[in-house]
């Protein structure tokens, strides 16, 4: 009897109570547009932590996307500042990962010329180019992928623009961390590798 007890402790430890499915953290954001949602990359841990910390403080919610380039990012956050990100509430060393490049809807992490490309905590872009950005790749850090709602990024990418590609109606942001379990992601059409 003891040796099963030890095996039952043993598989509850490893695969978690039963009936109880593995959830992960997916970013949402949410505009008049319509949502996106995205993965968040296990091997950018810093910059995925981060995310979550601003989304789930509510950080985002009265921003909007700042700076949107039809076939290059809509990009959102804190504002571009002759300064740089000079209210960015810290910055994150970069975590660039040679599997992770900037294709279409890639999420990615702002920064401004610094030179040890620390990126802005507070700014983030999604790639909108459908060829990609891979000038970006190793300068700027890859966070996240678009599964769902890169429709919403090409409209948002497609309004009117003042010269510094600032929308002429605000594109406000609400942004959160959704908790999907991998059935519920395979209904949304991603599926955990």
């Amino acid at each position: 009897m003891p040796i099963i007890l030890l095996f039952i402790s043993y598989w509850l430890i490893f695969t978690g109570p039963p009936g109880k499915e593995k959830t992960y953290p997916i970013g949402q954001i949410k505009t008049d547009k319509g949502d996106v949602l995205f993965w968040l990359y296990d091997e950018t841990p810093n910059h995925k932590a981060s995310f979550m910390k601003l989304a789930n403080a509510g950080y985002w919610d009265t921003l909007t996307f700042n700076r949107v380039i039809k076939n290059f990012v809509a990009q959102g956050g804190c504002p571009d500042t002759p300064a740089g990100f000079a209210d960015s509430p810290y910055l994150l060393k970069p975590e660039f990962r040679p599997t992770i490049r900037h294709i279409y809807g890639a999420v990615g992490a702002g920064r401004d010329n610094n030179p040890q490309m620390l990126s802005a905590g507070c700014q983030f872009y999604i790639v909108q180019n459908k060829k990609g950005e891979h000038r970006l790749d190793d300068k700027f850090t890859v966070f996240g992928q678009v599964f769902k709602g890169m429709d919403v990024i090409d409209a948002i990418v497609a309004v009117k623009t003042d010269s510094t590609d600032t929308p002429l109606m605000p594109i406000k942001l609400d942004v959160n961390v959704l908790n999907l379990t991998g059935s519920e992601l395979k209904k949304l059409g991603y599926s955990v590798k």
